[in-house]
């Protein structure tokens, strides 16, 4: 069974298009308005091997900041929508993802309770144009539609692309372990509860 979804979010702030596929190639295609957040999700669909075609159209001559948290908003709900009810997935995934001097390690769980713990300094305000703060935006949109548990942690690092790139990676590779059906558990929740 295909786990596809399509989902459309509209308000006076944006209007956004989020087609994803979780057992895709890596292919993406996007169309945001907020170029750097576009090769951040890039990193997520060919680490995760997801494919993802995302449209945005926000009030970016005011900021990046309505874009960028509701691309998250529209992402978890498209998550949620394609991964159905959970049976036979992994469940858990994590990762740690070095670049150069830069190192993050990123650990989910589709609990199907949202949950936000993130620990990352970046070294500047701004990667171009974006505000590095964005970033937690964008990840408690997600786990907030999604239902996903969420750690992230930036170990170390000075260059403030490398600390996010990595972030990202890590969040693909996480991503990817976590929804990876495991024939073992076909038909079985992955939980002692019997519901996620």
């Amino acid at each position: 069974m295909a786990r596809t979804a399509s989902v459309e979010r509209n308000t006076l702030e944006t209007q956004i298009t989020v087609n994803i596929n979780l057992d895709g190639t890596g292919k993406s295609k996007f169309d945001t308005g907020v170029p750097f957040l576009e090769h951040m999700m890039d990193q997520i669909a060919r680490h995760g091997l997801i494919d993802l075609d995302i449209t945005c159209k926000g009030d970016n001559h005011i900021d990046d900041h309505h874009s960028v948290e509701d691309i998250g908003i529209t992402l978890g709900q498209a998550f949620a929508k394609a991964i159905g009810d959970k049976k036979g997935i992994v469940r858990y995934g994590h990762s740690y993802v070095p670049l150069d001097e830069a190192l993050s390690r990123v650990v989910i769980d589709f609990s199907g309770r949202p949950g936000l713990d993130m620990k990352v300094e970046f070294t500047r305000a701004s990667i171009g144009r974006l505000d590095t703060q964005l970033f937690w935006e964008f990840f408690q949109g997600f786990v907030n539609h999604a239902n996903v548990t969420l750690h992230i942690d930036n170990l170390k690092g000075f260059n403030a692309h490398h600390q996010a790139e990595t972030i990202f990676k890590a969040f693909g590779r996480a991503l990817r372990m976590a929804i990876e059906l495991d024939p073992r558990m076909a038909g079985m929740m992955p939980s002692t509860k019997g519901s996620l």
